[in-house]
């Protein structure tokens, strides 16, 4: 977050539900949506059984150039056996033509000094997997990509991994794409074709693996949220932010592959209206110290985009308030009783603490503010439920904190907003650490009790909900 004296640059900023899924079921002739149950994860139920390969299958047949036939070649090469199947079924559903299976695989070990060439380039010291568009080609390093992968979010990731470079194949093999598409429409197609993949597994669909839709698909989400564009200003940020790789994986777990194709730039740009795109000068990168200062700018933000009859106290000495009708979720805690949100201010201050030191493989979490100024307006968000006389209470409860969290949030990102409404603003990669911190605990999507969904998808989609949507959209949903 920043003072809003140094908000330099945004998407134009417009009031807009959008990219939403409306997504509803039929049950004895009455229409439900998939948000109905808040246990199941977009319409499928919330499990906690094995994620992985299934055991006592026969490994796929296919080979990669170059590959050894070790256990991450034999993995991937699974992978992209399932991955084509699924491919073969639903190419035909929704596109024209037929489906062909890309041309090669390739395969290469990343520290090895034996020569070897991937789309024309050497694959010398490249840790990573992509897809070559001149000779229809997906190629993975099996030395330390893969490995890194599997040791840093399991199995599913790499699975993830090559269902998003197939979908490039498959954006390719459509039309979708041409050279003139701008990459950041080709990247998030391609995440998205791969959350239509990854769902087909939760299915049961899938020959040589299976994930679970609690820790399994929490872990394949925050696999996507470590490989991420971190500073919107460098020309190198073409695969977008977490919140935008997150949203589109989620687009297409809903939405399938239809819902893919529909992205574009306008797309991209309607989701990005009014959140800022640049750190301009600001020599802190959009990190506001936590203290009692800027949370009480943030509270006077928050009564003013979302203003109730009985605004609740703020205590600031601590968030262990011994209430009658709520547990304390320490760092912030809400009463009921007394209408009073007390914050434990060092301990806010430790949760919105940076990411330091040496990393050695994948980030496991976005660090930064954010991380903890959500969790004080998901407090907020409950004092607004209270408000309204909702039952505070209950998973529903819990996603709509998240999903008016995520509506306060994007809100904060208007540059209309007046200082004297609070001088606290959005800065970029703020999202990123909230979507970090609903995978990580989802303390910012529970109730009064602390209790949230075991599904980050869920907690995350509620948020996203919230952030491309309005409040109207969060108590429609999670009513």
């Amino acid at each position: 977050m920043v003072k809003r004296h140094v908000i330099t640059a945004f998407a134009a900023f417009g009031v807009v539900a959008l990219a939403l899924s409306g997504c509803t079921a039929t049950v004895e002739g009455r229409a439900v949506s998939i948000y109905e149950d808040p246990f199941r994860v977009a319409g499928l139920p919330t499990t906690d059984g094995p994620s992985g390969p299934r055991p006592g299958v026969t490994d796929s047949t296919l080979t990669a150039i170059g590959g050894t036939g070790d256990d991450p070649d034999r993995l991937a090469l699974d992978a992209v056996a399932d991955i084509q199947t699924y491919w073969q079924g639903e190419y035909p559903k929704d596109f024209t033509g037929a489906f062909a299976p890309v041309a090669k695989l390739y395969s290469w070990d990343a520290t090895s000094a034996q020569v070897s060439q991937f789309c024309h380039e050497s694959t010398t010291h490249v840790a990573n997997a992509a897809y070559c568009r001149p000779d229809n080609s997906i190629g993975w390093d099996r030395g330390v990509l893969l490995p890194s992968m599997q040791r840093d979010f399991g199995t599913m990731a790499i699975v993830m991994a090559l269902a998003h470079e197939y979908g490039h194949a498959v954006q390719t093999m459509a039309h979708l794409v041409d050279a003139k598409t701008p990459t950041i429409v080709k990247e998030q197609q391609a995440d998205c074709f791969a959350g239509a993949f990854i769902r087909h597994v939760a299915e049961g669909d899938s020959r040589h693996f299976t994930i679970n839709t609690s820790n399994g698909l929490n872990s394949v989400l925050a696999a996507t949220v470590a490989i991420r564009d971190t500073d919107p200003q460098n020309p190198e940020s073409v695969h977008g932010s977490a919140f935008e790789r997150v949203s589109a994986v989620q687009i297409g777990f809903t939405d399938g592959p239809k819902g893919c194709a529909a992205i574009d730039m306008r797309n991209v740009e309607r989701r990005r209206q009014g959140l800022p795109q640049s750190y301009g000068d600001d020599p802190d990168h959009g990190e506001l110290p936590i203290t009692k200062d800027s949370l009480t700018e943030l509270g006077k933000a928050m009564e003013s985009i979302m203003p109730i009859a009985n605004e609740p106290t703020f205590d600031y000495l601590g968030a262990r308030l011994g209430c009658s009708d709520a547990a304390d979720t320490v760092p912030v805690t809400y009463c009921p009783a007394t209408n009073t949100i007390g914050a434990d201010v060092p301990a806010l201050a430790a949760r919105g603490a940076t990411d330091t030191g040496a990393a050695t493989g994948f980030p496991m979490h976005v660090g930064g503010d954010y991380n903890a100024y959500v969790v004080f307006v998901s407090r907020y968000a409950l004092a607004v439920q209270h408000d309204s006389r909702q039952p505070l209470t209950g998973a529903k409860t819990g996603l709509r904190a998240a999903c008016l969290s995520g509506v306060i949030t994007a809100a904060l990102g208007d540059p209309a907003r007046s200082v004297v409404n609070g001088d606290i603003a959005l800065s970029p990669g703020d999202l990123d650490k909230a979507v970090s911190g609903l995978l990580t605990d989802g303390l910012a999507a529970s109730d009064v009790a602390g209790n949230t969904v075991p599904s980050g998808f869920s907690r995350v989609d509620a948020f996203r909900a919230g952030v491309l949507g309005n409040a109207q959209i969060c108590r429609s949903r999670y009513s």
